[in-house]
């Protein structure tokens, strides 16, 4: 019978820039998609900060609401540059660990996603860790994050409240999606979005390297 205390019921995460290392693939097939299609490339910064957003809302916030047959290219060539790269992409040092110790001591683990469901589904069933997360959601079943639809339909599902639940992210969407629910909130640095905006959420903490943010769940879970 297991005798440790738990702090939560539920941790979600957040996958891309938080398990898995893959800002810089996501980044660079943001800027390439978008010369690609006639659109201005955005900066790295640019790109960067609207990791977390669905694709969609992610290329409104660049470059406002262009037509649809122009969303249509831009996604199909995004598509196509990380795709490229996908099967490259490994999870932080620590993270399979980590995993693994939270359903041993018996929390529930889901992910919040901005990928849809195919991606998320190839990235975990390359990841070594999909059995351990007992719900998962993406933008194609959900509203964009930073709308709370994700983590209020897997508190459902793993019939717990949001005082018993924590969202780990790498974005401030991330954060202010767990704000919105109601729920704890961890950023960590390491991903797309500087402290100063994670910050700007009320964490809990913050973490620059994956070991500490490691640390920190196996003494506050």
């Amino acid at each position: 019978m297991n005798t440790v205390q738990k702090n939560y019921d539920l941790i979600v995460f957040d996958w891309d820039g938080t398990l898995a290392n893959s800002t810089q693939l996501i980044v660079d097939a943001i800027c390439q998609a978008s010369v690609d299609v006639g659109l201005p490339a955005p900066t790295q910064q640019a790109a960067s900060s609207i990791i977390g957003l669905g694709f969609r809302e992610a290329v409104y916030e660049l470059f406002g609401k262009i037509p649809d047959t122009l969303l249509s290219q831009i996604t199909a060539r995004y598509t196509y540059y990380y795709g490229a790269g996908e099967n490259d992409i490994p999870l932080f040092d620590g993270a399979q660990e980590i995993i693994e110790h939270l359903r041993q001591v018996d929390i529930q683990l889901g992910v919040a996603t901005g990928k849809g469901r195919a991606g998320l589904n190839r990235a975990l069933d390359r990841s070594g860790v999909k059995h351990h997360f007992m719900a998962t959601r993406t933008v194609d079943e959900c509203f964009s994050k930073p709308h709370p639809q994700m983590l209020q339909e897997m508190m459902e599902e793993a019939m717990t409240v949001p005082e018993r639940t924590l969202m780990v992210g790498d974005t401030s969407f991330d954060l202010q999606m767990a704000q919105n629910a109601g729920v704890a909130g961890v950023g960590v640095t390491f991903g797309a979005h500087p402290k100063q905006r994670l910050l700007a959420h009320e964490p809990l903490a913050c973490f620059d390297v994956f070991s500490d943010l490691a640390l920190w769940l196996k003494q506050h879970a």
